[in-house]
């Protein structure tokens, strides 16, 4: 099933499973919250004691002019009072000081569910629907945890308290004016089914709408070239607007108990008038008692219209919680081994390695069997589409494999921990992810354990990285912003080769990262991975000849398959699938160098 959005939607836990689950993430935190429900409960008596004053201070000041009751009544009051704004201040901050650290917990939950999960699942889910049910989703839960909660509770004490003191008061009346209170709650149980439904829409489509902006933020040297900003627009703005729509559905609905209360509420008032004078006159009533009974219902119309608009804040919550434990019950990506990786050579082999993306119906690799021996280096050549990153991805084990084995010196990698097995391999893609922090933490981003300043220095110099950022405005500790983006794209990859040289790993993955960079940048970076691969072995995606020729084996990969492997005179001599691509692929390199 799907919403107009093209999101996907469906029912998932009952609410009553989905509330009793969110009200145990309150558990460690009970003293707080039965300190917030113990003054919202002193707070809710205080509510009925108003109208049971009323009776006494009429009838004892202005008709009976008792002179104790003159004096006693303000004192009583005042003091009334003052507990109640001191029990609503003491339930107000404990339970948001409660609310905050379920968020936070949520939000804790949902980063570690988030950064265990593996490959497939960030193919499968897009980044801003993610990022919604952090930042926005996780939000609306604490209306369901809390602030629903304390309009549960606070709101049926004083229900029950007024009703108690008016069937006390006079139990024919007050039962002959609730009648109607069925009505209430039938509508209730419907437009709840309708909030929940309207509110899943709103959240999936939130997450939509973030992701069409988030794309219009990154790609926006892509939009402005391509002239895409009227389409931009018009894809976020119909986003925008079903937000709109799913919010304006939530209100009308969440808005549409109040006429209803409040012409229950006109009914009740108008039948309690009408009985009520009729019993005044015939002395069965005191004035003292009909203005008791009548700031009662009075008083009875707000907790009573609370009491039913919860709906709105409990289905959003619901509907909220629904998404956010969705992501936490994902399960992470499968770590199965227990085997630990040490003293090792670097011997990677291929056994018959096969594989297929999920929901595709053709296999990406096609049985491929090769060795790396230890420090060498393997370049990968073949068109796009091919099979080359595969291969690559399949080394840290981002996938599984569908068939075959994996083997980092003769240890099927699905044997050992990803810790370990991760921890032997360093990465440089010809994209680099860089974080917005400091030169020196991206460096240091690729240490196990503590680095000192010394060992930055020393792998930005072995980078020759070291020149251009000492002429940055605070040198390591200058700020690069995201992805890097304050530096050129030669200075991102000397980075980035930096960072692979401090984590010195055994097995280094490289997307060849110069093809996109001008001559000079080049020769820096050329230099920098010289350095990087010595004593590595190194498996190269190759987008350069420069690579390929020094390479001490060349695996061409056509449509999944290994088709030629060899040193590059041999392939060449071959005049086989690797020559044809020398000429078409890297023909103004090729053509001096046959």
């Amino acid at each position: 099933m799907q919403n107009e959005t093209g999101a996907p939607s469906g029912p998932g836990m009952t609410g009553r499973e989905l509330y009793l689950r969110l009200l145990k993430r309150v558990r460690p935190y009970w003293r707080q919250f039965s300190g917030a429900l113990a003054a919202m409960v002193v707070l809710a008596l205080t509510e009925p004691a108003i109208p049971w004053l009323m009776k006494p201070m009429l009838d004892g000041s202005f008709v009976e002019k008792d002179p104790a009751i003159i004096f006693w009544s303000p004192i009583l009051l005042i003091l009334l009072f003052s507990i109640r704004g001191i029990m609503n201040f003491i339930s107000g901050v404990a339970f948001e000081w409660v609310a905050g650290k379920v968020v936070l917990d949520l939000r804790k939950m949902m980063i570690e569910r988030i950064l265990t999960m593996g490959t497939p699942y960030f193919d499968a889910h897009a980044t801003g629907s993610l990022i919604s049910k952090v930042t926005f989703n996780v939000n609306q839960v604490t209306m369901a945890a809390t602030k629903v909660l304390t309009t549960l509770v606070k709101d049926t004490i004083v229900i029950i308290g007024l009703l108690a003191y008016m069937l006390y008061l006079n139990w024919l009346l007050t039962l002959a004016v609730f009648m109607a209170m069925p009505i209430i709650v039938v509508a209730v149980r419907y437009l709840a089914i309708r909030l929940r439904r309207v509110n899943r829409a709103l959240q999936q489509t939130m997450g939509v709408m973030t992701q069409v902006l988030e794309e219009s933020i990154r790609g926006h040297k892509v939009i402005k070239i391509f002239e895409g900003r009227p389409y931009e627009q018009r894809r976020f703005l119909e986003r925008a607007n079903w937000v709109r729509r799913y919010n304006m559905k939530s209100k009308v609905a969440g808005s549409a108990h109040m006429p209803l209360v409040e012409f229950v509420g006109a009914a009740m008032i108008a039948a309690l008038v009408y009985v009520s004078t009729h019993q005044t006159a015939a002395g069965e009533l005191t004035v003292g008692g009909f203005v008791s009974l009548m700031v009662a219902i009075g008083l009875l119309f707000s907790p009573l219209k609370r009491l039913t608009g919860i709906n709105q804040p409990l289905q959003k919550g619901l509907a909220a919680a629904e998404s956010v434990f969705s992501l936490v019950d994902e399960q992470p990506e499968a770590d199965n081994g227990n085997r630990l990786l040490e003293n090792v050579e670097g011997r990677v082999s291929f056994d018959a390695v096969s594989f297929r993306y999920p929901a595709m119906d053709k296999d990406a690799l096609k049985p491929i069997s090769f060795e790396m021996e230890p420090g060498s280096t393997v370049a990968l050549v073949g068109h796009s589409g091919g099979g080359k990153t595969t291969i690559a991805n399949l080394i840290p084990r981002f996938y599984t494999p569908t068939g075959g084995r994996i083997l980092i010196d003769g240890i099927d990698i699905q044997e050992l921990s990803l810790i370990s097995l991760r921890r032997q391999i360093s990465y440089v893609g010809q994209d680099s992810v860089l974080f917005d922090d400091s030169v020196a933490a991206n460096i240091a981003y690729g240490a196990v354990g503590e680095v000192s300043q010394e060992q930055i220095v020393e792998a930005a110099k072995s980078a020759h990285a070291l020149e251009f950022i000492q002429h940055l405005p605070d040198g390591f500790d200058t700020v690069i912003g995201e992805d890097g983006v304050r530096l050129s794209g030669g200075q991102r990859q000397r980075l980035a080769i930096a960072r692979a040289l401090i984590k010195d790993a055994p097995v280094l993955l490289l997307d060849e990262a110069t093809s996109a960079l001008d001559t000079e940048s080049e020769r820096y970076v050329q230099a920098a991975l010289k350095t990087l691969t010595q004593e590595r072995t190194t498996l190269v995606i190759a987008h350069r000849l420069s690579t390929i020729q020094h390479a001490d084996k060349i695996l061409v990969i056509h449509d999944g398959e290994l088709v030629e492997e060899g040193k590059h005179q041999q392939l060449i001599d071959q005049k086989g699938v690797y020559y044809q691509l020398c000429h078409h692929q890297f023909s103004d390199q090729f053509e001096s160098l046959e």
